[in-house]
């Protein structure tokens, strides 16, 4: 399963936050390290963005996270900055998939309490309840079907497929 606990503090969007806002779409032709698109992160929203993560920052959005065209290395960024999960209320379905395939834990919740800064645990195991630490509220999102779980737990669909040889059902 996913690692027994993720802890970050809050970094808080709003809806509709597309893949160009997380990463330009011309970034991708001078890198696709993670290490070098790391520091271009949300670089249209906020220059300096990328400066003030800290690894394990969890991002919380509204409704259709990482909407617009289908660039993997949307995720990739965010990965590469060490954020390791995306709370949203809703997220394009392409984006979901990119997310799971690369790792990334993409947990569907109503987000519209969380405010930035908030300490965020987030459980391990099939309920991935979100305990906001700062006030003390639990949020429950959609559960995982759990080959999607095992994926994540492979830290995404290439080093599962490595693991199994391909899906196991």
């Amino acid at each position: 399963m996913i690692a027994p606990r993720l802890v970050g503090q809050a970094r808080l969007f709003g809806d509709d936050v597309n893949t160009d806002y997380i990463i330009s779409s011309t970034r991708k032709r001078e890198s696709l390290d993670p290490q070098v698109l790391r520091h271009y992160l949300f670089e249209g929203i906020d220059p300096g963005f990328a400066r003030t993560i800290v690894p394990g920052d969890v991002l919380v959005a509204g409704r259709n996270f990482g909407c617009g065209s289908a660039m993997e290395v949307a995720v990739t960024a965010i990965l590469g900055a060490g954020i390791p999960a995306v709370l949203a209320q809703s997220f394009s379905r392409t984006y979901y998939r990119n997310a799971i395939n690369n790792g990334l834990l993409p947990l569907i919740c109503d987000t519209r309490r969380i405010r930035a800064g908030d300490r965020l645990s987030i459980g391990g195991g099939a309920d991935m309840a979100v305990l906001n630490e700062t006030t003390g509220e639990t949020l429950m999102p959609e559960t995982l079907p759990p080959i999607m779980l095992d994926i994540l737990a492979a830290g995404g669909l290439v080093p599962y497929m490595r693991q199994h040889g391909g899906f196991v059902v």
